[in-house]
Protein backbone atom coordinates (compact mmCIF):
# COMPACT_ATOMS: atom_id res chain seq x y z
CA UNK A 1 0.00 0.00 0.00
CA UNK A 2 1.60 3.23 -0.95
CA UNK A 3 2.02 6.66 1.15
CA UNK A 4 -0.72 8.20 -0.52
CA UNK A 5 -3.35 5.09 -0.16
CA UNK A 6 -2.24 5.17 4.38
CA UNK A 7 -3.11 8.80 4.44
CA UNK A 8 -6.82 8.03 3.59
CA UNK A 9 -6.79 5.01 5.80
CA UNK A 10 -8.32 5.68 9.34
CA UNK A 11 -5.52 6.11 12.13
CA UNK A 12 -7.05 5.03 14.99
CA UNK A 13 -7.28 2.46 18.21
CA UNK A 14 -10.10 0.18 16.39
CA UNK A 15 -11.60 -0.53 19.95
CA UNK A 16 -10.22 0.50 23.74
CA UNK A 17 -9.42 -3.51 25.19
CA UNK A 18 -5.77 -3.43 26.49
CA UNK A 19 -4.08 -6.21 28.31
CA UNK A 20 -2.16 -6.33 31.07
CA UNK A 21 0.28 -8.87 31.93
CA UNK A 22 2.09 -9.31 34.61
CA UNK A 23 5.58 -10.84 33.69
CA UNK A 24 7.51 -12.54 30.73
CA UNK A 25 5.56 -15.41 30.11
CA UNK A 26 2.51 -13.60 30.26
CA UNK A 27 3.98 -11.24 27.32
CA UNK A 28 4.91 -14.13 25.40
CA UNK A 29 1.45 -15.66 25.75
CA UNK A 30 -0.51 -12.76 24.87
CA UNK A 31 2.03 -12.21 21.75
CA UNK A 32 1.47 -15.81 20.31
CA UNK A 33 -2.29 -15.29 20.64
CA UNK A 34 -2.42 -12.30 18.91
CA UNK A 35 -0.11 -12.99 16.31
CA UNK A 36 -2.05 -15.73 15.44
CA UNK A 37 -5.33 -13.97 14.77
CA UNK A 38 -3.10 -11.80 13.14
CA UNK A 39 -4.13 -8.48 15.41
CA UNK A 40 -1.98 -5.62 15.44
CA UNK A 41 -0.78 -4.10 18.99
CA UNK A 42 0.22 -1.16 20.32
CA UNK A 43 3.03 -1.29 22.98
CA UNK A 44 2.67 1.35 25.88
CA UNK A 45 4.44 1.68 29.35
CA UNK A 46 3.70 4.98 31.04
CA UNK A 47 2.56 6.75 27.90
CA UNK A 48 5.21 10.02 28.01
CA UNK A 49 5.56 10.12 24.07
CA UNK A 50 2.57 8.37 23.33
CA UNK A 51 1.45 12.19 20.91
CA UNK A 52 4.94 11.93 19.26
CA UNK A 53 3.69 10.57 15.53
CA UNK A 54 0.64 9.20 14.26
CA UNK A 55 -1.94 7.63 16.27
CA UNK A 56 -1.84 3.96 15.61
CA UNK A 57 -4.48 1.33 13.93
CA UNK A 58 -4.43 -1.28 16.41
CA UNK A 59 -6.76 -3.56 17.82
CA UNK A 60 -5.29 -4.20 20.65
CA UNK A 61 -3.37 -2.95 23.39
CA UNK A 62 -0.56 -4.26 25.74
CA UNK A 63 0.22 -2.12 28.77
CA UNK A 64 3.45 -3.35 30.43
CA UNK A 65 2.72 -0.84 33.44
CA UNK A 66 2.75 -3.75 35.95
CA UNK A 67 5.86 -5.19 34.71
CA UNK A 68 8.45 -3.02 36.73
CA UNK A 69 10.90 -3.24 39.67
CA UNK A 70 14.51 -3.00 40.24
CA UNK A 71 15.90 -6.38 39.44
CA UNK A 72 19.56 -5.92 40.48
CA UNK A 73 22.15 -3.18 41.45
CA UNK A 74 25.70 -3.27 41.72
CA UNK A 75 27.30 -0.13 42.41
CA UNK A 76 30.64 -1.63 42.43
CA UNK A 77 29.97 -3.51 38.70
CA UNK A 78 28.69 -0.30 37.22
CA UNK A 79 25.44 -1.57 36.07
CA UNK A 80 21.50 -2.07 37.08
CA UNK A 81 19.18 -4.40 35.67
CA UNK A 82 15.47 -3.56 35.90
CA UNK A 83 12.06 -4.49 34.82
CA UNK A 84 11.21 -2.57 31.41
CA UNK A 85 8.26 -0.06 32.86
CA UNK A 86 10.64 0.73 36.03
CA UNK A 87 10.12 4.60 35.90
CA UNK A 88 13.26 6.30 34.98
CA UNK A 89 12.94 8.33 38.14
CA UNK A 90 13.22 5.67 40.60
CA UNK A 91 15.69 4.37 38.63
CA UNK A 92 17.38 7.58 39.28
CA UNK A 93 16.63 7.90 43.03
CA UNK A 94 18.55 4.46 43.60
CA UNK A 95 21.92 5.73 42.05
CA UNK A 96 21.63 8.65 43.85
CA UNK A 97 22.05 6.50 47.11
CA UNK A 98 25.39 5.23 45.53
CA UNK A 99 26.72 8.75 43.63
CA UNK A 100 26.20 7.34 40.60
CA UNK A 101 23.77 8.52 37.56
CA UNK A 102 22.49 7.15 34.03
CA UNK A 103 25.00 9.20 31.87
CA UNK A 104 23.04 9.65 28.83
CA UNK A 105 20.75 11.75 30.91
CA UNK A 106 17.18 10.97 30.42
CA UNK A 107 15.10 13.77 29.06
CA UNK A 108 11.81 14.92 30.73
CA UNK A 109 9.09 14.95 27.34
CA UNK A 110 6.55 15.17 29.63
CA UNK A 111 6.38 18.99 30.18
CA UNK A 112 6.38 19.55 26.78
CA UNK A 113 4.35 17.81 25.85
CA UNK A 114 1.39 17.54 28.22
CA UNK A 115 2.85 20.40 30.99
CA UNK A 116 3.45 17.68 33.44
CA UNK A 117 6.72 16.11 34.31
CA UNK A 118 7.03 12.40 33.34
CA UNK A 119 10.90 10.85 32.50
CA UNK A 120 8.78 7.98 31.40
CA UNK A 121 10.14 4.18 31.58
CA UNK A 122 13.31 2.46 31.23
CA UNK A 123 11.84 0.45 28.36
CA UNK A 124 10.56 3.64 26.41
CA UNK A 125 13.76 5.65 27.25
CA UNK A 126 15.97 2.58 25.04
CA UNK A 127 12.86 2.35 22.73
CA UNK A 128 13.04 5.92 22.08
CA UNK A 129 17.23 6.02 21.88
CA UNK A 130 16.63 9.84 23.00
CA UNK A 131 19.59 11.42 25.42
CA UNK A 132 20.23 14.59 27.19
CA UNK A 133 22.56 17.29 26.78
CA UNK A 134 25.47 15.53 27.78
CA UNK A 135 24.95 13.15 24.74
CA UNK A 136 27.79 14.74 22.71
CA UNK A 137 30.08 13.59 25.35
CA UNK A 138 29.10 10.25 26.55
CA UNK A 139 26.52 9.25 23.91
CA UNK A 140 23.34 7.95 23.72
CA UNK A 141 21.17 5.85 25.41
CA UNK A 142 22.06 2.99 22.87
CA UNK A 143 25.56 3.41 24.02
CA UNK A 144 24.51 2.49 27.97
CA UNK A 145 22.50 -0.49 26.96
CA UNK A 146 24.69 -3.86 28.15
CA UNK A 147 21.92 -6.23 27.78
CA UNK A 148 18.29 -7.65 27.71
CA UNK A 149 15.52 -9.96 27.55
CA UNK A 150 12.46 -9.46 25.35
CA UNK A 151 9.38 -10.98 23.52
CA UNK A 152 9.89 -10.64 19.79
CA UNK A 153 6.86 -10.89 17.13
CA UNK A 154 6.16 -14.42 17.18
CA UNK A 155 6.02 -15.06 21.24
CA UNK A 156 9.38 -16.17 21.42
CA UNK A 157 11.38 -15.16 24.65
CA UNK A 158 14.82 -13.63 23.45
CA UNK A 159 17.68 -12.05 25.14
CA UNK A 160 20.81 -10.59 23.99
CA UNK A 161 24.16 -9.07 26.17
CA UNK A 162 25.02 -9.19 30.00
CA UNK A 163 26.00 -7.07 32.40
CA UNK A 164 29.42 -6.25 30.97
CA UNK A 165 30.93 -3.90 28.24
CA UNK A 166 32.41 -6.66 26.39
CA UNK A 167 30.13 -9.46 25.84
CA UNK A 168 29.15 -9.47 22.47
CA UNK A 169 30.61 -11.80 20.03
CA UNK A 170 28.08 -11.98 17.14
CA UNK A 171 25.35 -9.49 16.18
CA UNK A 172 24.65 -7.34 18.91
CA UNK A 173 20.73 -6.99 18.81
CA UNK A 174 20.65 -4.28 22.02
CA UNK A 175 22.20 -1.70 19.66
CA UNK A 176 18.79 -2.92 16.64
CA UNK A 177 16.24 -2.68 19.50
CA UNK A 178 17.64 0.97 21.10
CA UNK A 179 15.70 3.85 18.55
CA UNK A 180 13.09 0.74 16.97
CA UNK A 181 10.54 2.70 19.02
CA UNK A 182 9.06 -0.96 19.86
CA UNK A 183 8.30 -1.96 16.49
CA UNK A 184 10.89 -4.57 16.53
CA UNK A 185 9.89 -6.58 19.62
CA UNK A 186 9.02 -5.70 23.53
CA UNK A 187 11.64 -5.91 26.46
CA UNK A 188 11.20 -6.90 29.72
CA UNK A 189 13.95 -7.11 31.14
CA UNK A 190 17.01 -4.40 30.47
CA UNK A 191 20.42 -3.39 32.04
CA UNK A 192 22.00 -0.56 31.91
CA UNK A 193 25.30 0.88 32.32
CA UNK A 194 25.65 3.40 34.99
CA UNK A 195 28.58 5.73 36.05
CA UNK A 196 30.02 8.30 38.91
CA UNK A 197 27.93 10.93 39.26
CA UNK A 198 30.64 14.28 38.86
CA UNK A 199 31.42 16.02 42.21
CA UNK A 200 30.48 19.33 40.92
CA UNK A 201 28.76 21.07 38.58
CA UNK A 202 27.99 24.57 37.26
CA UNK A 203 26.05 26.27 34.74
CA UNK A 204 28.11 29.38 32.72
CA UNK A 205 25.34 32.20 31.08
CA UNK A 206 27.46 34.75 28.65
CA UNK A 207 25.03 37.21 27.40
CA UNK A 208 25.11 37.35 23.72
CA UNK A 209 23.56 39.42 20.94
CA UNK A 210 22.73 36.91 18.37
CA UNK A 211 23.20 33.68 17.30
CA UNK A 212 26.79 33.96 15.58
CA UNK A 213 28.19 35.26 18.55
CA UNK A 214 26.93 32.34 20.24
CA UNK A 215 28.13 29.77 18.49
CA UNK A 216 31.85 31.08 18.61
CA UNK A 217 31.28 31.38 22.55
CA UNK A 218 30.19 27.43 22.38
CA UNK A 219 33.17 26.73 20.12
CA UNK A 220 35.58 27.86 22.01
CA UNK A 221 34.32 26.63 25.13
CA UNK A 222 33.65 23.45 23.27
CA UNK A 223 37.50 23.61 22.62
CA UNK A 224 38.86 24.36 25.45
CA UNK A 225 40.52 21.99 28.10
CA UNK A 226 37.46 21.97 30.40
CA UNK A 227 35.33 19.09 31.10
CA UNK A 228 31.94 20.60 28.88
CA UNK A 229 28.77 18.62 29.43
CA UNK A 230 26.42 20.32 27.76
CA UNK A 231 26.20 23.73 25.47
CA UNK A 232 22.94 25.81 24.49
CA UNK A 233 22.09 28.64 23.11
CA UNK A 234 18.72 30.80 24.23
CA UNK A 235 17.66 33.23 21.94
CA UNK A 236 16.69 36.50 23.41
CA UNK A 237 12.43 36.19 22.89
CA UNK A 238 13.42 33.00 24.74
CA UNK A 239 15.12 33.89 27.86
CA UNK A 240 13.02 37.14 27.91
CA UNK A 241 10.36 34.20 29.22
CA UNK A 242 13.12 32.49 31.90
CA UNK A 243 11.32 32.57 35.41
CA UNK A 244 14.81 33.07 36.92
CA UNK A 245 15.71 36.49 37.18
CA UNK A 246 18.61 37.56 36.18
CA UNK A 247 18.16 35.96 32.78
CA UNK A 248 15.22 37.46 31.48
CA UNK A 249 16.32 40.91 32.53
CA UNK A 250 19.89 40.19 30.83
CA UNK A 251 17.97 41.84 27.77
CA UNK A 252 19.73 39.79 25.73
CA UNK A 253 20.20 35.86 24.11
CA UNK A 254 22.04 33.06 26.61
CA UNK A 255 25.26 30.37 25.49
CA UNK A 256 24.84 28.38 28.59
CA UNK A 257 28.06 26.38 29.36
CA UNK A 258 27.26 23.32 31.64
CA UNK A 259 31.19 22.54 33.61
CA UNK A 260 31.43 18.90 35.30
CA UNK A 261 34.03 17.61 37.27
CA UNK A 262 36.20 18.20 40.87
CA UNK A 263 35.35 21.22 42.63
CA UNK A 264 38.79 21.98 42.95
CA UNK A 265 39.47 22.15 39.20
Amino acid sequence: MSTEEKQNFPIYQDFESAEYPRNEKEVSSFIKKFYKLNTPIELVGSGSKKTIGKRLQCGKTLNLSKITGIIEYLPEELYIKVKANTPIKKIEEELKKKNQQLAFEPIDFGCLLNGNSNYGTAAGQVACNIAGPRRFKVGSVRDHLLGFRGVNGRGEIIKSGGVVVKNVTGYDLCKLLAGSWGTLGIMTEITLKVLPAPESTRTILVACDNSPEAVLVLTNALASPHDISGAAWVPKTAAARSSVNYVSDIGAGIAAIRIEGFRSS
